[in-house]
C-alpha cells in the first residue's frame, strides 16, 4: 500500500472510522489517535527528504531503519530511510541519540522538581504513553535542571544594594559515605534597594557549623553583594560568628519567633510553656520602639516570676532581638522574624519528604535548588516592599529607634497591664 504523504494525511477530510483506536466501552482513544497521526506525519516528511535526495536517479532507497522516540502523546516508531550511497537522518525531527523529546524533559524535570520520585515520574510516564522510560533516564532528564540552578547561584549581583538578607537551614535525609545522615539545606534570600526578593544562594553543607556557613556566605558575598544592614535568622551561633566576618557593619536580628520557641524550651511542664509563648508572642505588637521596649521588659519580669531560666534566655537577647526597631516600623513586621525563610523550607520540605531518602548530596542540590527556582520565579511577580517603604530606609531624616524622653516606669507598668490582659484574654477564649 502507498505511503500516504504529510499533506494527504492532514487534509483527508473522511478518516477511517473503522481504524480510529477505542477503549472498551467504545469511545474514541484521543491519545492514540494522536499518536498514530503524529507518526504517519513525521514518517512521511522523513520519506518526502529522502525522495528529495533520490531525485534524478543520483541515489536510490534501501529500506528504513527503525527508531522509537519517547513524546508528550506516546512512543512514535519512526521509520528512517536508508539510502544504497550515503546516509540520510532527519536532523529537524529529532536529535542524534535522543530517546525523549524537549517537550517531555521540561514536564518529567518539572516532575522531579515537584519532588515526585523518580519510580513515581516513571508510571506517570507511561501513562502519557511513554513505554520505556527508565529510572536512570529519569534522571538523567532531571538533571537539566543543573544549567537553570547554577545559573541562579552564579549569575553576578554587579554590586546593588541588598539592605536585608534572610539567612536558614533546614535538614533533610541523605546518604554520604554509605550511611544516612541528616543533611543541611543553607539558603540565603535578600531584599534588593527596590523592595525585591532575590535568591542569593543554596547549597548543601555536611554540618550546620561556622566553617560551613564561612564558606557559603563567603560565597554569597562574592557575587556581589553589598550594602547589607541587617542580617536576620536564628542564633546559632556558628552562623552568628560567621556573619560577624562576612558582613561586617551590618545588625543582626535573632528571630522572634525562634527566640520564643527558645524560651518555651526552659519551661518543665506544657501549661508553663505555654504560658511562656504567650507571654514573649505579646511583645513584639507594639506600634513604637519605646512600646516594644517597655513591652520586653515587663516580659522580662513576668517571666522571672514563672520561669527563671526563661526570663534569662529572653534578657540575654534583648539586643539582638529588637535590633529591627532601628529600621523604618514599616518594615519591622518582616524583619523581626525568619518567616520568609520559614515559608521556602517548608516547600522544600514538602517536595523532599516525597523522596524520603536522597540518593546523594548532587540529588539533594538538585531539588533544593529546583525549589528555589521556582521560588525566585515567583518573587519576580510582586514587590516586597514598595518602592515608598524602600525609600524610608534611605531617608537620612527619618528617626531611629527610641526618640525623645520616655517615663520608662509608667511605661513599663502600663506594658505589664497589656500583658497581663493578653493572658487573661488568651485564658477566656480557651475556656469557652
Amino acid at each position: 500500500e502507498r505511503t500516504k504523504t504529510a499533506m494527504e494525511i492532514l487534509s483527508d477530510p473522511t478518516p477511517d472510522m473503522l481504524a480510529m483506536p477505542r477503549f472498551d466501552d467504545g469511545a474514541i482513544d484521543m491519545q492514540e489517535l494522536l499518536r498514530r497521526l503524529a507518526e504517519q506525519v513525521v514518517n512521511a516528511v522523513m520519506d518526502a527528504e529522502a525522495d528529495q535526495l533520490c531525485g534524478g536517479g543520483s541515489n536510490s532507497r534501501n529500506g528504513y531503519r527503525e527508531r522509537s522516540l519517547a513524546t508528550c502523546v506516546g512512543t512514535l516508531t519512526l521509520r528512517i530511510p536508508k539510502l544504497r550511497s550515503g546516509s540520510f537522518f532527519p536532523e529537524d525531527v529529532l536529535e542524534r541519540y535522543q530517546r525523549v523529546d524537549r517537550a517531555l524533559v521540561a514536564a518529567v524535570a518539572e516532575m522531579y522538581a515537584t519532588g515526585t520520585s523518580t519510580r513515581k515520574v516513571q508510571r506517570v510516564a507511561e501513562k502519557m504513553g511513554v513505554s520505556r522510560l527508565s529510572k536512570d533516564q529519569v534522571s538523567a532528564i532531571a538533571s537539566s535542571l543543573d544549567a537553570d540552578i547554577e545559573e541562579l547561584c552564579g549569575r553576578p549581583l554587579d554590586g546593588s544594594p541588598v539592605p536585608y538578607v534572610w539567612l536558614d537551614a533546614t535538614y533533610v535525609k541523605c546518604r554520604r559515605g554509605g550511611r544516612v545522615a541528616s543533611t543541611a539545606v543553607v539558603t540565603a534570600i535578600g531584599c534588593d534597594a527596590g523592595g525585591w526578593r532575590r535568591v542569593l544562594g543554596v547549597d548543601v553543607v555536611d554540618t550546620e557549623s561556622y566553617d560551613s556557613w564561612l564558606a557559603f556566605l563567603r560565597t554569597v558575598r562574592g557575587r556581589g553583594v553589598s550594602g547589607v544592614e541587617l542580617v536576620v535568622s536564628d542564633a546559632h551561633p556558628g552562623l552568628v560568628r560567621a556573619l560577624g566576618e562576612v558582613f561586617q557593619g551590618a545588625a543582626w536580628q535573632r528571630c522572634a519567633v525562634h527566640l520564643m520557641r527558645d524560651c518555651m524550651r526552659e519551661a518543665g511542664s506544657w501549661q508553663l510553656r505555654r504560658r511562656v509563648g504567650r507571654i514573649v508572642s505579646q511583645v513584639f505588637r507594639g506600634r513604637d520602639a519605646a512600646t516594644v521596649a517597655a513591652m520586653y521588659h515587663a516580659a522580662c519580669d513576668m517571666l522571672e516570676e514563672c520561669c527563671p531560666r526563661a526570663a534569662a534566655v529572653l534578657e540575654e537577647a534583648e539586643p539582638d532581638a529588637l535590633a529591627y526597631l532601628d529600621f523604618p516600623p514599616t518594615h519591622w513586621k518582616r524583619l523581626r522574624t525568619n518567616n520568609v525563610q520559614e515559608r521556602t523550607n517548608r516547600e522544600i520540605k514538602r517536595r523532599s519528604r516525597v523522596v524520603q531518602v536522597f540518593p546523594s548530596t548532587g540529588s539533594l542540590v538538585r531539588l533544593a535548588g529546583a525549589v528555589m527556582c521556582e521560588q525566585d520565579e515567583i518573587w519576580q511577580e510582586s514587590r516586597y516592599f514598595s518602592e515608598v517603604r524602600m525609600n524610608e530606609l534611605y531617608d537620612d531624616g527619618r528617626t531611629r529607634g527610641i526618640d525623645g524622653h520616655v517615663d520608662w516606669t509608667r511605661l513599663e507598668a502600663e506594658a505589664r497591664k497589656m500583658l497581663e490582659s493578653g493572658l487573661e484574654l488568651a485564658d477566656r477564649v480557651e475556656a469557652a
